[in-house]
């Protein structure tokens, strides 16, 4: 993790998993939560004052701990606990718990935040999310599901990525993310996508603007989250040199994402190119490759039976 994470960034990478509500301080929504390097404090943990975490969780041992003191310990504890140097704390399980911090949590700026989950699921989460962070990246680019795969459209700003998306969605495939799809190391070789927040179920298209293509295709039109196996890059005919191999194996290469390497196929466009099919035929040959199967070795195999018999090719 090399950039803070604020406030309102962990509250909305949450909120759908924890079904999270904002109860007090809404003020540090841009508090740094998280900041790049801070190697003596933990990032969250369960109601710690002696080594405070940026995050504080409560669950039902601690809320019945807070309840055990006398009125005047429990308010200094409180005070403490929500200090304005305090990051956030979250509430698991305990309303009536959250609710009485919520006017110190409001007096202090520090945010305050419940989810109906309990304890050992918040911390599973938080577990996945911290992780994510020293292991995620945003691209730029349309990440969909394409015959079941995975696949990452990149290229540059206006080639056209956004309607080439639009296209495929209209021809049964699913929309993962627009613009900026989240991609997370979730194991050593397995790289996945997830769309931001704010932007679920959106795809911006030049001349339309946003679209909701849950509303207007269906929630079978929308995947939640993706493995990337295949990249395909756009980019302009012109700008490109196409070595002469690439007539028998196209112009195929790797990316590497987060230390994973992506197989990527670049495909020129040009007026005339239908680039839905041929971002089909792409999917529909890789999968063919994955299971052990070449075209061009196929063709190679033919040429080299065919000169052996010294008979004319057809």
């Amino acid at each position: 993790m090399n950039q803070p994470v604020y406030a309102q960034s962990v509250y909305q990478a949450l909120e759908n998993s924890l079904e999270l509500r904002w109860l007090g301080g809404t003020i540090g929504a841009e508090r740094v939560l998280w900041p790049p390097v801070e190697a003596s404090a933990p990032f969250f943990g369960r109601l710690n004052w002696v080594q405070p975490p940026r995050l504080q969780v409560l669950g039902a041992e601690e809320s019945a701990f807070l309840r055990r003191m006398g009125p005047t310990l429990r308010e200094n504890l409180i005070r403490e606990l929500l200090e304005p140097a305090a990051g956030a704390v979250l509430v698991c399980g305990e309303l009536d718990q959250a609710e009485a911090l919520r006017l110190v949590a409001d007096a202090a700026g520090v945010p305050l935040w419940y989810t109906p989950a309990q304890l050992g699921v918040a911390l599973e989460q938080l577990n996945y999310y911290r992780y994510s962070l020293d292991a995620s990246t945003v691209v730029h680019g349309e990440l969909l599901e394409v015959f079941g795969l995975g696949v990452l459209i990149t290229g540059g700003s206006g080639i056209g990525k956004s309607e080439l998306a639009l296209e495929l969605i209209s021809r049964g495939h699913r929309l993962v993310a627009d613009d900026t799809p989240n991609l997370t190391r979730v194991a050593p070789n397995v790289l996945e996508g997830t769309c931001p927040p704010t932007l679920i179920d959106l795809l911006e298209v030049r001349g339309l603007g946003i679209l909701n293509i849950r509303r207007m295709f269906g929630d079978s039109a929308i995947k939640r989250n993706k493995r990337v196996r295949l990249i395909v890059d756009l980019v302009k005919m012109e700008e490109i040199q196409t070595p002469a191999e690439s007539r028998l194996r196209g112009i195929r290469a790797s990316r590497a994402i987060l230390g994973i390497n992506i197989p990527t196929i670049t495909l020129p466009i040009a007026p005339g190119r239908n680039l839905a099919v041929l971002v089909e035929c792409a999917v529909r040959d890789h999968i063919l490759r994955l299971g052990g199967y070449r075209a061009e070795e196929d063709l190679m195999a033919r040429m080299e039976k065919a000169m052996a018999r010294r008979v004319p090719c057809e």
